[in-house]
């Protein structure tokens, strides 16, 4: 099969497209036959080797780890799935972007998503559903969500309103417009956040999930009144001495299974900003590593 690749880490020069041996699924996986895989800025932080630290890959490795495609094998002990449904969900760190790829969580995809929807929603549903989970229910709650318009900034926006919660969001204010189609109040990040989030929520603010680690994190703490009540998937350096919890994503098919409920139901769409053919991943790794990307950026095959 093919396959895109590197056998060093470094820049996107490294990515080449090669043929490779097919991966086969093992107990509780089911390999895919992908359409489209999701492009996240894990994916270059492993590339790059800015993460070896945390996260080990054995190379030559196969970016991404989210996808969506047509079940084409199943592994042993796999319930309710068949050959030929198409799924969305993850693997392991690596090994997506290719036209096979092994999936260990997984759901049906919507009907109502294209392809490339679907292969934006793993892993930026289940790291915002992580990220919302400590703050039980959020129904007729104000929550706070620093860098709404990123891929999982934007899911928890839509997750979050969907559960019942009022949303304020932060982002530049060329996102103001994309936060309101998303069902969020808009608001600048930055110097002054406090006064800007209370002249929105004169009643105050009651949870935070902060998706940017733009060095905001103690004021989220103190605009809420206690680090209980904020949450982080991304400011990994500054949570432990906060008390802030943090939230790593999880290959939970439960996750999986909400985010694809709520899609059949019209009320949670990953939003794809750029979609790039697969033989063109390293300028989609490049687009991804400048940041500022606004929902998802995928590949399709």
């Amino acid at each position: 099969m093919r396959a895109v690749r590197y056998h060093e880490y470094g820049g996107v020069e490294t990515l080449v497209v090669e043929e490779v041996p097919e991966p086969r699924p093992g107990p509780g996986e089911v390999r895919v036959r992908v359409r489209a895989a999701g492009v996240n800025p894990v994916d270059w932080k492993v590339r790059s080797g800015a993460a070896r630290a945390v996260i080990h890959v054995d190379l030559p490795a196969i970016p991404g780890r989210d996808a969506v495609g047509v079940v084409d094998a199943l592994g042993e002990g796999v319930r309710g799935v068949d050959v030929g449904d198409r799924v969305f969900g993850l693997g392991g760190v690596t090994g997506a972007t290719a036209e096979l790829a092994v999936l260990s969580a997984w759901a049906h995809a919507p009907r109502a998503w294209s392809d490339e929807e679907a292969a934006g929603a793993g892993l930026a549903s289940v790291t915002a559903m992580g990220g919302l989970r400590p703050f039980g229910s959020l129904r007729g709650r104000t929550l706070l969500v620093e860098g709404a318009a990123g891929g999982v900034g934007s899911a928890a926006v839509e997750i979050a309103v969907a559960r019942g919660a009022r949303v304020i969001g932060t982002a530049s204010e060329r996102n103001h417009a994309f936060l309101t189609s998303l069902g969020a109040v808009p608001t600048r990040y930055g110097p002054g956040l406090g006064e800007r989030v209370a002249a929105l929520a004169p009643d105050g603010v009651d949870v935070a999930l902060d998706t940017a680690a733009s060095g905001s994190l103690a004021d989220l703490v103190a605009l809420v009144g206690g680090a209980d009540r904020v949450t982080t998937v991304a400011d990994h350096a500054h949570a432990p001495a906060l008390g802030v919890v943090v939230a790593n994503a999880e290959n939970d098919p439960g996750f999986l299974a909400e985010a694809a409920r709520l899609g059949e139901e019209g009320r949670y769409t990953p939003r794809v900003e750029r979609c790039y053919p697969f033989e063109q991943l390293a300028e989609a790794h490049a687009y991804v590593e400048r940041g500022h990307t606004r929902g998802k950026v995928v590949v399709r095959l």
